[in-house]
């Protein structure tokens, strides 16, 4: 009874979290990025920096909230547990090609489609190639995954299970960039309508798809490295795309899909058995 009653008053912790992440990342949002933006016009690069900024606020929320998260430990021996499993290179290498195949395949489609280069697709946006890698790993990398991965990830796994987790999870982390989808559509083919609704789709489904290729990997290497790396390999691609438009979401959301089930079916073990039945019909 006492378990009981422990475990959902951890869980209406846990949800408070996502509540005050939420409301802590718009009003950054909106009160740092717009004033940034509208009030003191402030310079491209100066907004990037307010906008990295700004996605640390899981973590600032995290930190926070730590003493009622986590009553059990202090700080740093929380951030010591989550990076001190042993890293495994294969599974890192695995999970970033995945990814960033999965980023790259819809605009090899869209170029062929389209009859457009390839190369046309990327920009370095004005800024040195280190500042754009350092703002890529600044930003979400760094920013959101002692929050998300650190400490959602394992709540979300003691109540729901390893898929509904990472489904509830995703969704979570989708609709926490709500406020950001609708600049971000203004820029393609339109703010409301079917556009915005196929941008929507396409941002729960790859978030989602990437949730799963993290708790795949962490499952076997429960070190956040593994996270803030899987996360990087992400923006790297995206926060360098250009001339984009909701086609490549459209096929974004296809391949991250199929990208999904595989690790989902690697990590059930399917191709493990695959491999068991080839050598049993060879023997």
């Amino acid at each position: 009874m006492v378990a009981n009653e422990i475990k959902t008053q951890r869980m209406d912790v846990m949800w408070k979290y996502v509540i005050f992440s939420y409301l802590l990342f718009w009003f950054m949002v909106m009160a740092l990025g717009g004033s940034a933006a509208m009030v003191f016009n402030a310079p491209p690069l100066v907004q990037r920096i307010v906008e990295a900024f700004c996605a640390w606020a899981p973590t600032f929320a995290f930190l926070i909230m730590f003493k009622k998260l986590r009553p059990e430990t202090n700080l740093k021996d929380f951030v010591k547990s989550v990076f001190s499993q042993k890293l495994r290179l294969d599974l890192m290498l695995v999970s970033g090609v995945a990814v960033v195949l999965s980023s790259i395949v819809p605009l090899l489609i869209l170029s062929f489609s389209e009859g457009q280069s390839f190369t046309s697709f990327f920009s370095l946006k004005g800024y040195s190639l280190p500042v754009t890698l350092l703002l890529c790993l600044f930003a979400g990398p760094l920013g959101e995954e002692l929050g998300w991965r650190g400490y959602l990830r394992v709540e979300l796994d003691k109540k729901y299970g390893f898929i509904q987790a990472s489904i509830v999870a995703g969704v979570i982390w989708a609709f926490w960039h709500a406020i950001l989808w609708f600049v971000d559509v203004a820029f393609m083919d339109g703010a409301t309508g079917w556009p915005l609704v196929i941008y929507i789709i396409a941002n729960v489904v790859v978030m989602t798809s990437l949730v799963i290729i993290m708790n795949v990997v962490m499952q076997r290497s429960n070190n956040l490295l593994n996270a803030i790396w899987i996360h990087l390999c992400y923006n790297v691609i995206f926060y360098h795309l250009t001339n984009i438009n909701l086609a490549y979401f459209g096929w974004l959301t296809i391949v991250y899909a199929i990208t999904g089930a595989l690790f989902l079916l690697y990590h059930y073990g399917y191709f493990s058995r695959g491999k068991i039945v080839v050598a049993e019909m060879k023997s």
